[in-house]
């Protein structure tokens, strides 16, 4: 009876009977796993200083001495500012398996974090996703797995520790692609769940950090955001208090176009949200710096009250192209150009996350398109280079079943175990790749203070 019914498009193609344990099998003769502890520096390798001045252009003028401020703080911090030049030297200096994921395209290790979910909870995950797009899977556990060596010789742990983590953050993801493939595909969609993400990713010497980010971040609201940065008006309402250079005001046909756009913005979002956000009135708008990578793109805040006067702060982002797309396109991945890279942001965050903000949209104010998301949501971080060696060792493993996870609800868990196998050999091989990067970012990072030092960059400290 089933040879009668036709095919679906959007289902698996019953007559294909290819076995994705084979495929994955297969994808090792083309590059064995050892092949990614390979990094070879090409001649054309743009140097750090030109690299951040082009991943200057477009943002705000007058913030680019904070980005690159913050930039040459540490190798690390660095690292997390040069998505662009990582993407450069992984798809010309490293071999490329073959399959693609949805990417986050910046998963160092600072872009995990817990944040609350609709019904008050906490969940962690992957929670940057300026970058995202479809691309090789191994590129962001390569970033990954760098920014752990990074980190850990930040914290002072020591090269043996920082290779540990490396190599465990990469054991940890092939483990959990392991894992995930043994499921049924529905199992597998939500597995790895927080409350078990400890025990599975035998991170128990992390749990304390984890329980004080934890309560840190229950405190970490819209409510507390606003009784600090805002202040009560004749009116019974309330405005933001500049607190310059993060926090400032801004004119009020900057501040018209930013509250027009959350027209397009409701549009974007599944109708049962509507009559949330029906209750609350715009009261006011300021710009806010954000981030890293982002300072000196445009990102405002956006200040609601409901009827007793509580507030909710939505945080309106510019969403600037992926500086991985031209390197995806490189290694035969290229898509379509975004129909517009708010929802480019937003759809990659939701591909990934297994539970993402409820509030997440998109708008464009004055011709930018910008990403729009509940801003103070519960949010908690690890700062990874702060961790004692006990501790790194367990956060590496923790974010690499993350990333797993992650990965596994757009690439097909099956073909990806089969390809990372067994053995410890792509572990063993991430780490090397790991240390050599590393090497070489804070090879990078001495060439970015040396061109601030004579005056080639202009750099502002301690913001």
């Amino acid at each position: 009876m089933t040879e009668r019914l036709p095919y679906v498009p959007g289902f698996a193609d019953r007559g294909n009977r290819e076995s994705p344990k084979r495929v994955g099998k297969a994808l090792r003769e083309a590059v064995p796993r050892r092949a990614h502890a390979a990094f070879t520096e090409v001649p054309n390798r743009p140097d750090a200083p030109t690299a951040v001045e082009e991943s200057n252009r477009g943002r705000i003028e007058e913030l680019v001495p904070i980005r690159v401020g913050r930039m040459i703080a540490s190798p690390f911090a660095f690292l997390r500012g040069s998505a662009g030049l990582m993407a450069h030297d992984l798809a010309y200096g490293t071999p490329t398996t073959g399959p693609a994921a949805q990417l986050c395209g910046d998963a160092h290790a600072a872009n995990f974090g817990i944040y609350g979910d609709a019904r008050g909870g906490l969940t962690i995950d992957l929670n940057d996703f300026d970058e995202t797009v479809r691309g090789p899977w191994e590129w962001d556990l390569k970033r990954l797995a760098a920014s752990l060596v990074l980190a850990g010789r930040e914290a002072g742990v020591g090269e043996d520790v920082c290779r540990r983590a490396a190599y465990d953050a990469a054991g940890a993801y092939r483990h959990t692609l392991r894992l995930l493939a043994r499921m049924s595909a529905a199992d597998a969609w939500n597995a790895v769940a927080d409350e078990e993400l400890v025990s599975h990713a035998d991170a128990h010497e992390l749990l304390g950090t984890l329980e004080r980010v934890s309560a840190k971040a229950r405190r970490n609201t819209s409510a507390r955001f606003a009784a600090k940065s805002t202040r009560e008006t004749e009116d019974g309402g309330r405005v933001f208090v500049a607190a310059p250079p993060v926090l400032r005001r801004i004119g009020d046909a900057e501040a018209a176009a930013v509250v027009s756009s959350l027209e397009e913005y409701l549009r974007t979002l599944p109708e049962d949200r509507l009559p949330l956000l029906a209750r609350y009135a715009v009261h006011d708008v300021a710009f806010r710096v954000v981030g890293t990578g982002s300072v000196g793109t445009r990102s405002y805040v956006v200040l609601l009250l409901d009827h007793r006067g509580k507030p909710l702060v939505l945080q309106v982002k510019e969403a600037r192209p992926s500086v991985l797309r031209p390197y995806t396109a490189r290694v035969g991945l290229a898509e379509p150009e975004p129909e517009h890279e708010g929802r480019r942001v937003v759809l990659g965050q939701q591909r990934m996350q297994v539970v993402s903000d409820t509030l997440l949209g998109w708008t464009t104010v004055e011709g930018r398109p910008y990403q729009v998301r509940q801003f103070r949501n519960r949010k908690g971080s690890v700062d990874p280079a702060a961790l004692v060696a006990e501790e790194i060792d367990d956060y590496g493993r923790m974010t690499g079943a993350l990333l797993a996870r992650a990965h596994s609800h757009s690439a097909d868990p099956n073909v990806l175990a089969a390809y990372c196998g067994k053995s410890d050999e792509l572990d063993a091989a991430v780490a090397a790749f790991a240390v050599a990067y590393a090497d070489r970012t804070e090879k990078d990072h001495a060439d970015l203070v040396a061109a601030v030092r004579a005056g080639r960059l202009p750099a502002e400290t301690g913001v």
